[in-house]
């Protein structure tokens, strides 16, 4: 029993050993985790302080872990500000209407793009989609501004060269407007970004199941 315990234990020791010895052998690899895990650090970990600081009247200057502690009171004060229902209800439509009508979009969208035959204007078009999704969403918001601005705005100049209106429509001074460019703000930045996985589904389908389904005289609209 003893001779099988002490075995165990060598393995142990020696398996330890082999892995150390292995990183030391590859030293040049683990440098190159280095980067990755200063990003894992840098903006998944230390943002937890954040969480703590949600107690704390932290004062911009104070030293991480040394301001008052004041407990709940930021979160009373929160609930009972008389906006925080409106807050509250904006917040849950917006997330419905980004399920319910951003989300099938993309699918739609790429199974769209699978059937265009002309490559150039195939990838032009997907390209042209995907890129809004690098544009930060600050920037995006200016740009959203200055085309509904009433000032000039692009939008509201178009709007009054047909004829649809008389005077410039304030897009962001109505609260009405304001489900529908948020929605549609989504959509454009992230249509294309979304839509890639589903592409990359659709074109890993075998053609023998479009050959099958034209012997089985699927029409065009089936086969999508």
């Amino acid at each position: 029993m003893r001779l099988k315990q002490a075995q165990a234990s060598g393995n142990t020791v020696l398996r330890k050993k082999n892995v150390f010895s292995r990183m030391l052998a590859q030293w040049d690899l683990q440098i190159l985790l280095v980067p990755g895990i200063l990003l894992v650090l840098l903006f998944s970990y230390v943002p937890m302080y954040g969480v703590v600081m949600g107690f704390q009247d932290f004062q911009l200057g104070d030293f991480p872990g040394f301001s008052q502690w004041v407990g709940f009171k930021h979160f009373q004060t929160m609930f009972a500000d008389k906006y925080f229902g409106l807050a509250m209800r904006n917040t849950l439509v917006i997330s419905a209407l980004k399920m319910f009508i951003g989300f099938p979009l993309p699918i739609f969208f790429a199974v769209l793009l699978n059937e265009m035959n002309f490559q150039p204007l195939k990838k032009t078009v997907q390209t042209v989609s995907y890129l809004p999704h690098f544009i930060s969403w600050v920037v995006c918001a200016t740009l959203m501004f200055d085309l509904m601005s009433t000032d000039g705005g692009a939008i509201n100049e178009f709007l009054m060269w047909i004829g649809v209106v008389k005077e410039p429509i304030g897009f962001f001074t109505e609260g009405k407007y304001f489900w529908g460019i948020t929605l549609c703000t989504d959509i454009w930045k992230e249509l294309g970004w979304n839509a890639i996985i589903f592409i990359s589904a659709i074109t890993s389908i075998s053609q023998d199941m479009y050959e099958a389904a034209d012997i089985d005289g699927a029409t065009r609209a089936q086969k999508m």
